[in-house]
């Protein structure tokens, strides 16, 4: 089956309501001296100025998490990756607004960033609420598949964690069905409160707030890299 690795293609609007002049000018200005460079290999050396430990987050939405997490760990590089421009002026508002100076960013495929990362580089990963793609004959669109699975867990250092969270009760069986298949990760839960309470280090975003409004259960899911 044809997953994300090999699609490298991007579904969806890639903008929705249109930019008011301050989120506009957020893009202009802002956006260039933030975003990852278009080519060649990515340190947190090379972004930061310094070998920090690294942190990736991918699809971001408007930002919070990965505003939350760059406030709370100064001492940490973050990467955020989002293909769509209004997720992009969100996360720029809030870097603004927190003076944030360890945080880069991606618009576009996360995986185009992921691949250039050396080997065993990454401290963390970070998939929270992706697109389920619900129908059957859409899993193969989904980030939790073998292919993307196995470019992250080669830039994930050994105890490395890749956190996932989802709201969808598809991506959550989906999800386990595919992460207990393999061996290059741990699940770190002993009991169903470790997967079914938000750890206190894991900022909650808008999305999670409305999932919970209209009655969803949502899911945490930390696993360890060996």
């Amino acid at each position: 089956m044809t997953d994300p690795s090999i699609i490298r293609r991007l579904y969806g609007r890639r903008q929705g309501h249109k930019l008011r002049l301050g989120q506009a000018a957020l893009v202009e200005e802002t956006l260039p001296d933030l975003s990852v460079p278009e080519e060649g290999a990515i340190t947190a050396a090379m972004l930061f100025g310094q070998d920090s430990p690294l942190h990736v987050e991918i699809g971001f939405g408007a930002g919070e998490h990965l505003a939350g997490q760059a406030a709370a760990n100064p001492e940490i590089g973050f990467i955020g990756c989002e293909p769509f421009l209004n997720g992009v002026v969100g996360a720029l508002a809030h870097i603004r607004d927190g003076a944030l100076t360890n945080v880069r960013l991606h618009m576009g495929d996360a995986l185009e960033v992921i691949e250039r990362l050396p080997d065993a580089s990454l401290d963390r990963l970070y998939l929270l609420h992706p697109d389920p793609w619900r129908k059957a004959r859409h899993a193969k669109r989904r980030m939790v598949n073998h292919g993307p699975l196995d470019t992250i867990a080669a830039k994930l250092k050994p105890g490395a964690e890749f956190r996932l969270g989802t709201d969808d009760p598809t991506y959550c069986r989906w999800s386990m069905m595919i992460m207990n298949a393999r061996r290059d990760f741990v699940w770190q839960a002993e009991t169903p409160h470790d997967f079914l309470t938000r750890p206190a280090d894991w900022p909650e975003t808008r999305y999670e707030r409305k999932a919970r409004r209209q009655g969803h259960e949502v899911w945490y899911f930390r696993y360890v890299r060996v």
